[in-house]
C-alpha cells in the first residue's frame, strides 16, 4: 500500500511540476510599485521616505499577504508493527518574514492503523494483550492511533531567487520545526463476543502472502475490528494533555506549491516527525527469546504525506514575498532607471572650445573663437582660420590670399599708369584723416576715430602696394614721448587687429616736431620711402593703460 501511495504522489507531482513550469512562461516581475506608500507598514515608512529621498538604497519591505491552508493525505506511523495506509488532515496559517523564510502554525490530525502479518507469542509483558493467557497461544499485533499534533514550522523557499526569469509559477521550499503531539492507542483484542479471537485457526503467516492471512484474521467468526483495549502506554509516567500522552516533537520535510492565480495555489508536502517514543503503535516489547521481557530500542516516528489548497488574505497588500523575486526592483531600475538617482554625465572637451569631443571636429588652440562644430571660425571664407587671419575680412574680389591670411586685390582702372610715380599712392589713397585724442588719453580709439580709419583701411585694400606713415608729435619730455609713442601704436594696433592691415605696410614715426600733441596725422608714403613697421617703446615704465 505505502509503495502505490508514492507512486500515485509521484505522478501527482510529475503533472503539476508540469504546469508550474509551464506556467513560468508567460509570467512577468512581482507585480508591486516599490514606491507606491500604500504598501508601505507604518513602522518602515522612515525607511521608505529615505529610500524615495534618495538617502538609503534598499526600499522597505512591503506589506504582503497571509496565507491560510487546508490539506488531507496520508498518514502512517512507523514502528514495531507494519502499518496499513491511513489519512490525515489539517490547516496552517503562513506568514512571511522575507523572501526566503516565513513561519507557520500548523494543526495536524491523523489516524494511523497497523497489523503484523506475521505471528507473536511474547507478548506476556504487554498488558493490552492480558486476555491471552498461554504463552503459546499467538497474537497478530494490531494498532488504532489518533495523534494530533500542534507545530510551529519554519519554511525555506528554495527558488524564488532567479537570476535569468522574473519568477516561477512554483514554490520549491524546505520544512523544519518544534511542536507538541497528543496520541491515544488502542488494540484489536477481543471479537465481538467480547472473547479473546483464535488467532491459531489462522494458518501461519510465514507459508503466506500478507493479504492472504489478513484475510484470513477477518474471516474469524468473532472479528469485529473494533479497538475497544488500551494499549500499552506510559500511564502516569509521561505528560498528558486531554487525558492523551503528550510528547514534543520534532518536524523535517519538504513541499512544492503551484500558483493557480495570485490568490490560490495547490502544495504538494511530506513531513516525517521525530517523536522519542516507542508506543506510538502501542508495543514496546521485542518478541521473547527467554525467560526475560526485550525492550526494543527503536522509537516510533509517522509520516503525513499531504495535498492541500492554500489561500491568500489580506488587502493593500502584495502576495506572499516568498512567490516574489527580490531581484526583480534591481533588475528593474538596471534595464529602465524609474528611480534612479543619475549623476550629471560629464562630456569632456580637451581643447575647452565649449564642444564636447564627441562632436568637437577640430581640436584648436586656447581662446580661438568656434563654431557650433568646434571649428575654428574663419570669416572671410579665405582658408585662414580667424586667429591666424592678418586680414580679417578679405573682399572676394582680393581672394586667393597668401598664408597670413592677405589679399591681393586687383588694380583700379588707371591705377597702372601711376605706378612708380613718387605720388602715385597719394594720389590713390587721397587726403588722410587725423585722428584726435582727447586730454592724456593714449590708448582708446574713439568711435569718430574709428569710422574715419576704417575708411582708411578700405582704400589700403584697394590699393595693396601702397604704405602710409602714422605719425605723432611732441617729444619736449619723456611722458611726451611716451604718450605720443601709445598713440600711434594704438592707431596702428586698430588697423591691423580691427580693420586686418597688414603691419608691414604702417610706418611707426612717433615724437616729431612741427604738430598738435594730442593729433596722430597719416599720410601716404613715398615709393622710395623707408621706415619702421614696429618700434619699442621709449619710456616702458611710463605706458598707459587708458
Amino acid at each position: 500500500m505505502a509503495s502505490k501511495k508514492y507512486s500515485f504522489l509521484a505522478g501527482v507531482f510529475c503533472l503539476l511540476a508540469s504546469y508550474g513550469f509551464s506556467q513560468t512562461t508567460t509570467t512577468t516581475g512581482t507585480g508591486y510599485d516599490v514606491s507606491d506608500s500604500s504598501l508601505v507598514p507604518s513602522r518602515s515608512m522612515p525607511q521608505h521616505t529615505e529610500f524615495m529621498n534618495g538617502t538609503y538604497n534598499f526600499p522597505a519591505r512591503p506589506r504582503n499577504m497571509w496565507e491560510v491552508g487546508v490539506k488531507a493525505g496520508a498518514f502512517n506511523i512507523s514502528g514495531d508493527v507494519a502499518s496499513v495506509l491511513s489519512y490525515g488532515f489539517g490547516a496552517h496559517i503562513r506568514k512571511a518574514f522575507g523572501y526566503v523564510f516565513s513561519m507557520r502554525l500548523e494543526y495536524m490530525y491523523g489516524n494511523g492503523k497497523g497489523m503484523n502479518y506475521l505471528r507473536s507469542t511474547g507478548y506476556s509483558s504487554n498488558t493490552a494483550w492480558n486476555a491471552y493467557t498461554s504463552p503459546n497461544d499467538p497474537v497478530y499485533y494490531n494498532y488504532n492511533t489518533t495523534v494530533q499534533d500542534l507545530a510551529l514550522e519554519g519554511l525555506f523557499s528554495l527558488n524564488n531567487v532567479r537570476f535569468h526569469k522574473a519568477k516561477t509559477g512554483f514554490n520549491v521550499y524546505g520544512i523544519a520545526g518544534i511542536g507538541g503531539t497528543i496520541y491515544y492507542s488502542k488494540v484489536n483484542a477481543l471479537g465481538s463476543d467480547g472473547a479473546p479471537y483464535n488467532f491459531a485457526s489462522v494458518p501461519d503467516g510465514s507459508w503466506k502472502t500478507r493479504k492472504e492471512t489478513k484475510d484470513a484474521i477477518k474471516d474469524l467468526p468473532n472479528w469485529d475490528d473494533e479497538y475497544e483495549t488500551r494499549a500499552d502506554n506510559h500511564g502516569d509516567r509521561r505528560p498528558q494533555l486531554f487525558g492523551e500522552t503528550f510528547k514534543p516533537v520534532g518536524h523535517l520535510g519538504a513541499g512544492i506549491a503551484f500558483k493557480l492565480n495570485n490568490r490560490i495555489n495547490l502544495a504538494i508536502e511530506d513531513r516525517f516527525t521525530i517523536t522519542k517514543d516507542d508506543l506510538l503503535d502501542g508495543q514496546r516489547w521485542a518478541e521473547q527469546t527467554g525467560a526475560e521481557p526485550v525492550l526494543t530500542r527503536d522509537f516510533d516516528s509517522y509520516n503525513y504525506a499531504t495535498i492541500g489548497l492554500n489561500f491568500n488574505i489580506g488587502s493593500k497588500a502584495t502576495e506572499p514575498l516568498w512567490w516574489m523575486n527580490p531581484l526583480d526592483y534591481a533588475y528593474s531600475e538596471i534595464r529602465n532607471p524609474r528611480l534612479m538617482r543619475l549623476p550629471k554625465p560629464v562630456l569632456p572637451d580637451t581643447d575647452g572650445d565649449g564642444v564636447t569631443d564627441q562632436f568637437d571636429m577640430e581640436q584648436t588652440p586656447a581662446g580661438v573663437p568656434v563654431d557650433t562644430h568646434g571649428v575654428s571660425r574663419d570669416t572671410d571664407g579665405d582658408g585662414v582660420p580667424d586667429f591666424r587671419d592678418k586680414e580679417l575680412i578679405t573682399p572676394t574680389n582680393c581672394q586667393p590670399v597668401d598664408a597670413d591670411g592677405v589679399g591681393k586685390c586687383p588694380c583700379p582702372e588707371g591705377c597702372g599708369t601711376m605706378v612708380g610715380d613718387a605720388g602715385a599712392c597719394a594720389a590713390s589713397l587721397g587726403a588722410l584723416p587725423s585722428v584726435t585724442f582727447s586730454g592724456n588719453t593714449s590708448v582708446a580709439v574713439s568711435s569718430d576715430a574709428r569710422s574715419m580709419l576704417a575708411s582708411v583701411a578700405s582704400r589700403l585694400r584697394n590699393n595693396p602696394n601702397c604704405r602710409i606713415v602714422v605719425t605723432g608729435y611732441c617729444a619736449s619730455s619723456k611722458a611726451e614721448q611716451q604718450r605720443s609713442w601709445d598713440r600711434v601704436n594704438a592707431v596702428i594696433n586698430y588697423l591691423v587687429e580691427k580693420e586686418g592691415i597688414s603691419a608691414d605696410r604702417l610706418f611707426f614715426n612717433y615724437g616729431q616736431e612741427g604738430g598738435d600733441c594730442n593729433t596722430v596725422d597719416l599720410r601716404a608714403a613715398t615709393t622710395d620711402e623707408q621706415g619702421q613697421t614696429t618700434v619699442p617703446a621709449p619710456h616702458p615704465n611710463l605706458r598707459r593703460s587708458k
